[in-house]
């Protein structure tokens, strides 16, 4: 308002200059230099009203332009413009704190998704993979990347794979610019999972070894007894002896259930794989059958890690025995290749291979594919080699190939 009559003001004071100009030119000089004078004081008010007020404004324009939120504008001595001055100030200032705090808030989680146990994919609008956290670099391969392909959007599942590692995938979406951006979850389940799987076949096998010994304890006390008393009726004798031997198995049956609960811990020592092997081979040799023939690989270097010869044995002797019971009835080989970096095992036989529909769950306690298995053989295998801390896996890598892989942590 001040500005538009100090505008008036001067246009009439140019006008008046002007018609006293032309119109009396007797007019006192004295009053045309205060005429003058006035329109000059005005013309100036007018720019600290006007000019400068619209120069700061076009410079607050700049910085936004620029997203500098730092900067601040100073005022101009005008009321109005000041007010504008000092809106504009404010408004820069909640500007800078939301960026300062998103920013942080992006820090954070950027931070958070680095350093997250779990697996995080994240993908674009159009489903192709842009971030990847270092998490999920170390799992997805193979098995889990070809499973995860199989979420679909809004689904939790969980993936068991063919070396016993066990994954909840979450297929789920957050919102951008108004649009669904999809990513992935994927939290292994593998020692969660293996700690209860034990502890209940744990407590079920020392139950059942508990009452079934302490049944066939009295059974068999109460045959021996028989057997002595009958020991001149031939037919009854010879019953009671194969009753006895039938009690005998059961124990046996029983107890190499108990065996896998009561597995001691590894010593681990460090040593050379080659040699650990090759003093087992001879024995491993005899487990096999005619037509099966068993080749031992070391490799050149000396391949470096920390064993218990023990228990190593009797996963191998385990190993063995299953591969050659895949073989049976036909012909075939089965190859043992040491690797020194890293200290790896591989036994290759060219047996059945491995059903699709088990592939998965290969591990799972007393899950046996055989009409007589007891499902205690591949159990006993992965108890030894969680002890020595190894990753391990069993796949059928061709039609006449499969391998069961053992890769001993790095030295």
């Amino acid at each position: 308002m001040r500005a538009t009559i100090i505008f008036t003001l001067a246009s009439m004071l140019s006008c008046a200059l002007a018609a006293e100009s032309l119109l009396f030119p007797a007019t006192p000089q004295w009053m045309i230099a205060a005429t003058a004078t006035a329109l000059i004081l005005c013309l100036i008010f007018l720019y600290i009203a006007v000019v400068r007020p619209m120069k700061t404004i076009a410079n607050g324009m700049d910085l936004l332009r620029g997203q500098d939120f730092s900067s601040r504008l100073s005022k101009v001595g005008q009321p109005d413009a000041d007010r504008l001055v000092e809106m504009f100030n404010t408004m820069m200032e909640q500007l800078k704190q939301e960026r300062l705090r998103q920013h942080e808030q992006n820090a954070f989680l950027s931070l958070l998704i680095e350093a997250s146990p779990m697996g995080i994919l994240i993908y674009d609008f159009d489903g192709n993979l842009t971030m990847m956290n270092p998490a999920a670099e170390r799992i997805v391969h193979g098995e889990l990347a070809e499973a995860i392909k199989t979420v679909k959007p809004g689904e939790r599942v969980t993936v068991r794979l063919g070396d016993n590692s066990i994954f909840r995938v979450s297929r789920l979406w957050f919102m951008e610019m108004g649009f669904r951006r999809p990513f992935v979850l994927i939290e292994s389940l593998t020692d969660e999972v293996r700690r209860a799987e034990k502890d209940a076949y744990g407590k079920v096998i020392r139950m059942i070894a508990h009452e079934v010994n302490n049944t066939m304890a009295g059974v068999k006390s109460l045959l021996e007894t028989l057997a002595d008393i009958m020991a001149d009726e031939a037919d009854m004798h010879e019953l009671i002896v194969s009753c006895h031997e039938r009690c005998n198995s059961m124990s046996r049956f029983i107890t190499s259930y108990a065996d896998v609960v009561k597995m001691p811990e590894a010593h681990l020592v460090p040593c050379d794989i080659n040699e650990c092997l090759r003093r087992q081979i001879p024995f491993l040799e005899g487990l096999l059958h005619p037509g099966i023939t068993l080749s031992f690989n070391p490799s050149a270097q000396p391949a470096i890690a920390e064993i218990d010869t023990i228990l190593l044995e009797q996963a191998m002797v385990n190993i063995v025995k299953n591969a050659v019971e895949s073989i049976i009835p036909r012909q075939g080989n089965i190859s043992i290749t040491v690797n020194s970096n890293p200290p790896t095992i591989n036994i290759d036989d060219n047996g059945a291979g491995i059903p699709p529909e088990i592939a998965g769950r290969l591990f799972t306690p007393f899950l046996s594919t055989k009409p007589d298995g007891q499902g205690i053989g591949l159990l006993c295998i992965s108890e030894a080699l969680r002890r020595h801390n190894a990753d391990f896996s069993l796949t059928t890598v061709a039609p006449t190939l499969t391998r069961f892989h053992i890769r001993f942590p790095v030295q």
